[in-house]
């Protein structure tokens, strides 16, 4: 299988996505937009189309981020959908996604950083890929902003402060607002790119905003191989 990543930033690394899909044997190809590579113009040979997160949101900005294109990143989704490719976006990767389908992306209530539960809703308890998860689970979050909805989209999972943190809109596409992938290199360089001092003064005045030393305590083990099931699930 071919697995394709979008990353938009350095510091948002695919962790457990890209472990996954080395340890299991799939042919990986990346296109890393913050250095200005080109985005693939057919996804004729990509089988998993795999759009990670960013400090970016749908909406183009070429005075902070001169190369990102979320026009041209929404087209090849779209072509991905009418082939019928795996898809999974992830965090902004799961607002394009929500584009891509014609819905809105919005903000989250409330912006998340750290480890929260999610609760999975019925849909989600159903769901063949998910009910692994379990009722609750203990997931990554760094979002401010939450995917859109279409009359077909079906959430699957909500958290206290967002209410919509995974979605599916098809049976082969997922959007995570979560961050399952997370483990202590991703954290690190989150860390350094939002700056300890901010998540700091985050951390003490809002209220699902982990401190830096918490961030790096926590285990994401568990988190991680919940996603590798969901992905052979998904997949096979």
């Amino acid at each position: 299988m071919k697995v394709h990543f979008i990353l938009h930033e350095s510091f948002e690394i695919p962790g457990a996505y890209l472990t996954w899909a080395q340890s299991r044997g799939h042919d990986i190809g990346i296109t890393k937009v913050y250095k200005g590579e080109a985005l693939p113009q057919t996804v004729s040979d990509i089988d998993f189309l795999i759009i990670m997160g960013g400090p970016q949101s749908p909406d183009e900005d070429k005075e902070h981020f001169p190369y990102y294109h979320p026009k041209e990143e929404v087209r090849l989704i779209r072509q991905a959908i009418e082939e019928d490719k795996y898809i999974v976006g992830v965090c902004l990767g799961a607002q394009l996604l929500s584009v891509a389908y014609g819905g809105q992306y919005e903000h989250s209530p409330e912006r998340e950083i750290g480890v929260f539960p999610i609760r999975m809703t019925s849909q989600g308890l159903a769901d063949k890929h998910l009910k692994h998860f379990g009722s609750e689970l203990l997931v990554g979050h760094w979002h401010g902003d939450m995917p859109g909805l279409t009359d077909e989209a079906v959430i699957l999972a909500t958290s206290q402060g967002c209410p919509r943190q995974i979605v599916r809109f098809s049976p082969k596409h997922y959007a995570f607002q979560v961050h399952l992938e997370f483990d202590l290199e991703a954290i690190d360089l989150l860390i350094a790119a939002d700056s300890e001092e901010r998540l700091i003064e985050q951390h003490q005045t809002l209220s699902f905003v982990q401190s830096p030393e918490e961030l790096r305590g926590n285990d994401y083990s568990e988190m991680n191989a919940k996603l590798h099931n969901f992905l052979d699930s998904l997949t096979n």
